[in-house]
């Protein structure tokens, strides 16, 4: 079981990457459009943010792309096929 204080320094991560890489490029108009936001940057938290500690996956891992096609970039890269 982690410590309180192991399991703080892991909030206080993420919500640091919340704040610099989400909150701080938008404008929060009410509570509803504040859940709508962390929700689209969660799913991208989990599913397609790269993280040092995962040797860069994701922590819902994805298939690696194959070396051929167009780079398109949406949050990430990806190959399209030609």
């Amino acid at each position: 079981m982690q410590s309180t204080a192991h399991a703080n320094a892991y909030i206080e991560r993420f919500i640091g990457s919340v704040r610099r890489e989400c909150l701080d490029h938008v404008i929060v108009l009410n509570a509803s459009g504040l859940r709508t936001i962390l929700k689209s940057y969660i799913a991208y938290y989990t599913d397609a943010r790269t993280h040092l500690s995962l040797d860069k996956d994701s922590p819902q891992s994805r298939p690696v792309s194959p070396p051929v096609g167009r780079v398109i970039a949406i949050h990430r890269y990806e190959r399209r096929a030609a």
